[in-house]
Formats: structure tokens, sequence, C-alpha cells
């Protein structure tokens, strides 16, 4: 079937809009409920956290109505991040698991994920099913067998503690000096946190949030918070996270960015170096850096490349037996630790290879020269399809014949608002410029 409601990472849009309302938030509940209660005992569990939203309490009350009415008993872990919720649902053996985010977006957005037993993300085929059946009837539960909720208070510490693990124990932190930007999201206790234990000097940003400054001018997307707070301090490293803190961004001592590419980059080669690298290969997307590409075969690796969304590359990293993957936007995937991206984590393993090798920051965020890439994007409206206009499509082949040799173009819909990313990589700038400049504007023109 045609997927309507679930994107690249779950249902997300405006909230109150749909298909963000409580309304739909019930019936998912619901579908996702009867998805995974398969028999008629009482044990069934699902595990909810959320970030820092607003609308967080509507559509969390909404989906434990759905959910407990399908006879599923839920535990609210209240704001969580989002690779929290894949590690609890497995440690605390729940059936499936829900994070209430939009990650990245502005505060009015509100999305929802869901997490099988396994504590991955669910597939396309899972997804399209849940989506069936909230097309159709559901089956609901006898009133005996209706589900109860409760309110889960330790499941933040219980991710601070399994987190500061993942840290490896010859390390020590003492000393050290780092911002952390936590986007006013759903990181906001938990990353200062796990950085004061190991021994780090914090020096939190973004740690305020009132339900609508969610990734405000922090953040991941807004590094400039980070950035100023890590030169007015003199602090070693930055780490800038998300509202939902699955991304991170790395900040050197010079107030310099790394993003995903180059992040994923240092730990491919360090973990060649080590051993620990399964399958000689990364995973990312379509739309990292040439640059990168070149940087692993240069040191006998791959890059094995997937359409873009973290959940395509798990699966690629799950089907392959590999355990390093990413995208450039700063998901890290490290599935020796967690089951999807984690900026923490992430923050952490930089942390690990600044204390084994008492080298800068600067001096490791910056791996590979980056090939000029150059993205813009094109609103449009729902339901439209500005693609599959004929001046698009000329445009985009006479495009693809410039670069021919001299790069490559990429155009795709966003999975998660309603935009066409036209991305372009060329070392030939004035060529990079027109080529990308002369897509967005026939984009503009059949939108």
């Amino acid at each position: 079937m045609t997927r309507k409601l679930f994107g690249t990472d779950g249902v997300r849009g405006e909230a109150n809009s749909w298909p963000m309302t409580a309304e739909m938030a019930l019936k998912l509940g619901a579908a996702a409920g009867r998805y995974f209660r398969n028999d008629a005992s009482h044990g069934h569990r699902v595990v909810i956290g959320k970030d820092t939203r607003l609308s967080g309490y509507m559509l969390e009350n909404a989906l434990t109505a759905g959910l407990t009415s399908t006879g599923m008993n839920v535990l609210l872990l209240g704001p969580v991040p989002t690779p929290a919720i894949g590690y609890l649902t497995r440690s605390m053996r729940a059936d499936m698991g829900i994070m209430i985010s939009a990650s990245h977006n502005p505060a009015k957005d509100n999305g929802i994920k869901f997490f099988g037993p396994d504590g991955f993300k669910l597939s396309d085929e899972a997804e399209a099913e849940i989506e069936a059946m909230v097309a159709g009837e559901i089956r609901l539960a006898q009133p005996q067998n209706i589900g109860r909720a409760k309110r889960i208070d330790d499941g933040v510490g219980r991710y601070v503690e399994y987190a500061k693990t993942t840290f490896p124990a010859r390390g020590r932190l003492s000393g050290m000096k780092v911002v952390i930007d936590c986007a006013n999201g759903a990181s906001y206790k938990a990353a200062p946190e796990v950085l004061w234990e190991l021994g780090c000097e914090v020096i939190p940003v973004g740690v305020s949030p009132d339900g609508h400054n969610i990734n405000e001018r922090c953040g991941s997307t807004h590094t400039e918070a980070a950035q100023a707070a890590v030169l007015a301090n003199g602090a070693d490293l930055g780490i800038s996270l998300d509202g939902d803190a699955d991304r991170v961004m790395i900040i050197d001592e010079k107030g310099r960015v790394a993003d995903g590419d180059q992040i994923m980059a240092l730990f491919a080669g360090r973990w060649a170096e080590q051993g620990r690298l399964r399958g000689g290969a990364l995973v990312a997307t379509v739309m990292s850096n040439l640059g990168l590409e070149r940087f692993l075969t240069g040191r006998g690796l791959r890059l094995e490349r997937t359409k873009v969304g973290d959940r395509y590359v798990v699966e690629r990293m799950r089907e392959g037996g590999f355990n390093l993957g990413g995208e450039q936007s700063g998901h890290i995937v490290m599935t020796d630790y967690a089951t999807t991206g984690d900026g923490l984590m992430a923050g952490l393993q930089f942390l690990a290879a600044m204390a084994e090798t008492g080298r800068k920051a600067s001096e490791l965020a910056q791996q590979f020269e980056t090939v000029p890439q150059l993205l813009k994007n094109v609103r449009y409206a729902a339901g439209s399809d500005p693609l599959n206009a004929a001046p698009v499509q000329a445009a985009i082949a006479a495009a693809e014949a410039r670069l021919d040799g001299n790069g490559r173009l990429l155009i795709r819909k966003s999975g998660t608002e309603p935009l066409i990313r036209v991305m372009a990589e060329s070392e030939n700038d004035a060529l990079l410029h027109e080529v990308v400049d002369g897509i967005v504007a026939t984009v503009e023109a059949a939108v």
C-alpha cells in the first residue's frame, strides 16, 4: 500500500493539524497496541518518552488512551532522549517503545516514532501494517483487559548510568572543560549529568525548556550558541545536540564545527586501527560528502551509501553486520552501544579519542578536505509533486550532464517536511552554484 502517515522517521507534522492531532495519536496508539499485543495475556507493555514540546502532553495522553484501549500497559518516562527509548524498550522488556518528538524541527511541529521490542525502529513493512490498521476497524480489549498506565521516575537515571558505561573505563575526563548544548530539548537533564559524573567541568547551554524554545537558536542546527560558549569559556570541546539528542555537532576549541561526516571519519579510522570496525566499511547516506568517501578509500575502507534517513542506515548496518554508520546531519549510529543515533554517546567517543591520544579537538575534528557541497531547499504545497513537472525534469537532466565527471547531483523530497532538497557537489564553485540555483529557480516556478 502507499504510505500516507509515515515518513522517513515516523509520523510527523504541525501540532494540532493532521496527522499530529490527538484523534490521530489515539488511533495510532490503538493500532500499534493491537499490532504488538497478539495474545490475550496481561503482560504487554510499552514505554513512551517525549521531548520538551508543549504538544507532547496532548499526544502522550492520546497515545496512552489508544494503547490502553487495546490492552497495553503504558510506562510513561517523560522527557528522555530518543536513544534512551531504544535502550529502555529492551532493558524494560517492553513490546514496543514510542518517542514523541519532531527532532530538530521547530516547537510547533511534533512526531511519533515507533520502536520494536529489540529497540530498533520499525521497518517500512511494519509501519505499513499499522497504517492499514489505522484506516480500518481496530479490535478493542474487553473491559477487564484494558491496560494500565503509570509514570516511571527513574528513566533518565537508567539512561545516564548506561551512557557512562560506553565511555572507556581507562579514560579520564577530569579537568576537561566541555560545553554541552541540549537545544532546550529531551537531553537537558541527562547529558550534563553524564558529563559531570565522568569528571568534566560542564558548561550547559539550552537546558531551560519552556515548551516553546526547543531548537530555538541553539542545538545542532544552530551551533552559534555553543560556539560562542566554547570561545567565551576557553572550553576544550563543545557538544551540540538536537531536540531529541539523536544528532550531534562537535565544536573544537577554536569554535569550528565538525559535522557527522567528519565525526564518522574519525571513528572509522580509529576503529579500523583498533580492529573494531566490522566489515571494513562505514554506512552513510547519499548526502555524505565525497571527501568522506575518498578518506575511507585511502585507508582501504568502504563507504556503503543508503537513501536518506538514519533508519535506512541502521537497516543496512544490520543486513551487512556493520557497526558504524550515520548521516552528515549528525546521526552517529554505533550498534555496539545503541540501536539508533545517539549524540551524547558520539560526544563521549570523541572525548575518548581526545583523552587517549592527548590531542586537541581541532587536531581530530577535521579528518578530510570536504568537496564543496551546496544544499538549498524549496518548500511546496502538500499534495503537489513539482519534481514531476516537465521543466523540472529537463533542468535536472541538463544539470546532470554538466556535472558528469565534475561532481554529483542529488534531488529529493524531505521525509519530514514539505521540502524539495537540491544538493550538488563539485570542486568547480561557479558550476556548483549555477547548477543548484538553476534547478531551484525551476522548481520554484513549478511550485
